[in-house]
């Protein structure tokens, strides 16, 4: 279970990624991943056109989501696998979270403007696929295509983040109605990328804490974000809070995402792997027309 070539966060067209459901599933295919994931940001309409894709290639299935929390003042995010996307709580609150995106977008072209930086809004619009899904990536890329930037690091660090011409904080879902959510729909809930939250210890084991009060069951310890030293670290909170342990690359892109799907390390013998909860959610995998009977 531990060599599984699991990969449980990539995103599509349907939220920030670059990719259709279709061809990120090809892509996850072609590096050899043997159960995916699609997580889109508060949104499930993808999710049919990647369980049919995946079957189609031959690759195990589970559905997903990453929802968009506020803990602490700061934007964590949550993944839901193995969900039910007909869920109607999951639905309905996935709806509430993305309102107000395009309020956030145009305040935070509006900031870029005071600095001199002029048609962000609409700049971005021509990177969305899904209106209601406008988001801070949608700008970077903006950003770096018209040469106010060199690349998506330099868009975050000088606009994007707390501070900056082009932050607006956004209120998005509690960490226990996220949970809930998850929960309901017959998911596990899982803390994405946990390093990349600007926490000092005191805060990330608070988040900890209550991620597990309200029935959280997993951390992702792999992933793009993460040094070698980052999955050690959570590697043991996700042993000393009994949680089980998730891998997944978060690829938005070709060329952009730091990981390429299906490309993390093993993960370690030492760890419950996530799957090992989800085995009665997962759409098996059945070979491709041309394997059978090859």
């Amino acid at each position: 279970m531990h060599l599984l070539n699991a990969d449980l966060h990539s995103h599509s067209t349907v939220s920030d990624g670059t990719l259709d459901p279709e061809a990120l599933a090809e892509q996850a295919a072609r590096q050899g991943v043997e159960l995916w994931a699609l997580t889109d940001h508060d949104e499930l309409d993808g999710l049919p056109r990647a369980a049919a894709a995946a079957q189609r290639l031959g690759m195990a299935w589970l559905a997903g989501v990453e929802v968009s929390v506020t803990f602490a003042g700061e934007t964590v995010h949550v993944l839901g696998l193995g969900i039910d996307p007909t869920n109607e709580a999951l639905q309905r609150g996935l709806a509430q979270v993305r309102g107000g995106r395009e309020r956030r977008a145009r305040e935070m072209a509006e900031g870029l403007a005071r600095v001199g930086i002029r048609g962000a809004f609409e700049g971005a619009q021509g990177y969305v696929s899904n209106p209601e899904l406008i988001s801070r990536t949608h700008f970077a890329r903006w950003l770096v295509d018209t040469g106010h930037c060199r690349d998506n690091a330099d868009v975050f660090r000088r606009y994007l983040t707390s501070g900056r011409p082009g932050h607006v904080p956004h209120r998005w879902a509690g960490l226990g109605e996220a949970v809930g959510w998850i929960r309901g729909a017959g998911g596990v809930a899982c803390i994405a990328h946990p390093a990349r939250y600007p926490f000092n210890a005191t805060v990330e084991y608070a988040l900890f804490s209550e991620f597990v009060a309200h029935g959280g069951q997993a951390v992702e310890v792999l992933t793009s974000a993460h040094t070698t030293a980052d999955a050690a670290k959570y590697a043991d909170l996700a042993i000393e809070f009994g949680l089980a342990a998730s891998r997944g690359s978060d690829f938005h892109a070709p060329g952009e995402s730091r990981v390429e799907l299906g490309a993390l390390p093993t993960l370690s013998g030492r760890l419950e792997p996530v799957w090992q909860r989800l085995a009665d959610r997962i759409q098996p995998a059945v070979p491709p027309p041309a394997a059978i009977g090859g």
